[in-house]
């Protein structure tokens, strides 16, 4: 079963994501964690990723796609991918549509936990003080927070016509959304 997981940063994507990895046997593929791992290399790529998120603008398509794009071909991985963060625009969503395609998948359940934004800054600033993540200061979450809902709202809008998405509030508690989570996977 392959899901994409949307929300804002903040939202509980990656924590629903272990747990549906945990549940399905599932790889979670988090370009969050795809774009740190970059920069903790030091490499070029790492370097313009936080010139992006310094700037509360997102990364380049290029560089994400090509990511993403090691996963999906990996056939370990087939109809066990879990996708938190991906794809966050039109191009990013027609691409993966194009990979997985390519690779005889497609992806079975969409879900969008729905948060606004006070809690979001509620989250992160608690997220902040337990993972100390450089990324979540208070002017960088309003603007990452207001670029995700610009950015994203057409790819929500381009998947909510599929049978398949789901939206929930992502303002609920951890096991809250769980539970809700379960309700889709009928597994």
């Amino acid at each position: 079963m392959n899901i994409i997981l949307f929300g804002p940063p903040g939202a509980g994507k990656g924590t629903q994501s272990k747990y549906l990895v945990k549940k399905l046997n599932a790889f979670q593929i988090s370009t969050g964690d795809l774009l740190r791992e970059e920069i903790n290399k030091n490499s070029d790529i790492g370097k313009a990723i936080i010139n992006h998120m310094n700037d509360g603008i997102f990364v380049s398509d290029e560089i994400v796609n090509k990511l993403i794009e090691n996963f999906v071909f990996d056939p370990q991985k087939k109809n066990k991918l879990i996708f938190d963060g991906y794809p966050r625009s039109l191009s990013q969503a027609r691409n993966l549509e194009e990979i997985l395609k390519k690779s005889n998948q497609n992806i079975d359940l969409i879900l969008f936990l729905n948060v606004d934004k006070e809690t979001i800054i509620k989250r992160i600033e608690k997220r902040k003080i337990i993972e100390n993540r450089s990324d979540d200061d208070s002017d960088t979450i309003v603007r990452r927070y207001d670029t995700y809902m610009r950015t994203t709202q057409p790819v929500l809008n381009f998947y909510s016509k599929n049978p398949n998405f789901k939206e929930i509030d992502g303002n609920l508690e951890i096991d809250e959304i769980t539970r809700k989570i379960d309700t889709f996977v009928n597994v």
